[in-house]
């Protein structure tokens, strides 16, 4: 490990840390949302990297919303809530298992604003029963329909059909976004050397009812942002 990554998983852990029990407590959507862009934009800033945003205009200004993403790196959500730190649009994140867990990050990740999703278990009742409350409580809902990381040549991998499905139940339109840039490959150099300013640009995509039939999710993903 080179001293520049060394450096900077102490400061991640010291931030996330920090925020997970600045967080503890915290039920307040707007004030969940202005935290979590704060420790996004830090630990952005500690790394160098600068969020463009394509289409910034097409992020609405309130509302609520199934906002879905592609997904390559563990900072992904970082990306997304500077690309909409403008925006009044407030929610939860859909957080696996694994990292309410994390000894690590399990405070962070259980006080932003998440809800569980316990990919093992075969009865998904209680997932939907909590995006449902979070729904009726006036937020939105983040996701990454690949349901994991994108570790494949490809510009993004399979969707599953949780998105669609919450989309219908709690007739929320989705606003696609689209990580554009390979963010894996800039964050491994911004690892290795943060001392260059790189950029990571963002698309975000047309609002899609939820009783559009049209087209498939996924498939109104790869037109909407010309993925072959």
């Amino acid at each position: 490990m080179t001293l520049n990554k060394l450096k900077m998983a102490l400061y991640s852990l010291w931030l996330t840390n920090y925020y997970g029990f600045k967080l503890s407590g915290v039920t307040d959507p707007l004030k969940r949302k202005e935290a979590r862009i704060e420790y996004s934009l830090k630990l952005l800033k500690k790394l160098n990297l600068h969020v463009k945003v394509i289409n910034q205009d097409k992020v609405p200004k309130d509302g609520q919303y199934l906002l879905a993403s592609n997904h390559r790196t563990i900072i992904d959500p970082l990306i997304v809530e500077a690309a909409t730190c403008k925006s009044n649009i407030h929610g939860d994140w859909i957080a696996k298992k694994e990292l309410y867990n994390s000894f690590f990050f399990g405070k962070f990740v259980r006080n932003l604003g998440t809800i569980l999703l316990d990919r093992e278990s075969s009865n998904k009742g209680g997932f939907f029963k909590d995006i449902k409350e979070s729904v009726k409580s006036g937020n939105s809902i983040y996701i990454f329909p690949e349901g994991t990381r994108n570790k494949t040549d490809s510009a993004i991998a399979e969707f599953k059909e949780g998105a669609q499905i919450i989309s219908v139940k709690n007739r929320l339109p989705i606003l696609p976004v689209f990580i554009r840039s390979r963010a894996n490959e800039v964050l491994k150099e911004a690892l290795n050397d943060s001392s260059v300013e790189r950029e990571i640009e963002i698309e975000i995509g047309d609002v899609i009812d939820y009783k559009d039939r049209e087209l498939p999710f996924a498939e109104n993903y790869k037109k909407q942002f010309n993925i072959q």
